[in-house]
């Protein structure tokens, strides 16, 4: 066995354990730390897989960003769990199996495409996640997705400025710091 795989295998398993550790989790900022070691794995999996853009993207976005939003919300509004009902909890597992169902299906498929061998475009596709083959991609085939990507961006952030919004005297009768001066 050499230490390539014995690495591979390594990082796999600490990064489907941590996966395992965000969906098991009853704690919201556990399960919100397992998934920032899962994206860390991710990200030493891509370096393995020469797509140091991809990783350097990956740390960024995902565990420097996407992990600290959820970090700030779960502290902003709390992360009680218990305020769901068992009808609630009953309805969320059953489209949490479906979902799950769909993504094995998925995945199968996926595995088995790849087993019956790589097509020429893929090869040619494959350069290692430079920026200018991702950037390429994404700007060529991949137009439409990226600017309904960004479009739904700007709804969310539009929706977020608005369910933040204080209605009007909202803030009155509460104390400002230089009052207390």
């Amino acid at each position: 066995m050499s230490w390539s795989l014995l690495f591979f295998l390594l990082v796999g398993a600490v990064s489907l354990a941590a996966a395992l550790g965000v969906v098991t989790s009853r704690q919201p900022v556990h399960s919100a730390l397992f998934l920032l070691t899962n994206f860390a794995t991710l990200a030493v999996l891509y370096i393995t897989l020469d797509a140091q853009f991809l990783a350097a993207a990956q740390v960024i976005v995902y565990a420097g960003g996407i992990v600290i939003l959820i970090l700030f919300v779960i502290m902003l509004i709390g992360g009680d769990t218990n305020d769901f009902s068992a009808a609630q909890r009953a309805w969320s597992r059953t489209v949490g199996i479906a979902l799950g169902v769909i993504l094995l299906l998925t995945v199968s498929y996926s595995v088995l495409s790849r087993m019956m061998g790589p097509s020429e475009e893929s090869v040619a596709l494959l350069q290692g996640g430079t920026p200018k083959a991702v950037g390429i991609a994404l700007f060529t085939n991949y137009v439409l997705p990226f600017e309904l990507i960004a479009l739904l961006l700007l709804v969310a952030l539009i929706g977020a400025l608005v369910l933040g919004r204080q209605p009007e005297g909202a803030g009155d009768g509460i104390p400002s710091v230089k009052a207390n001066e």
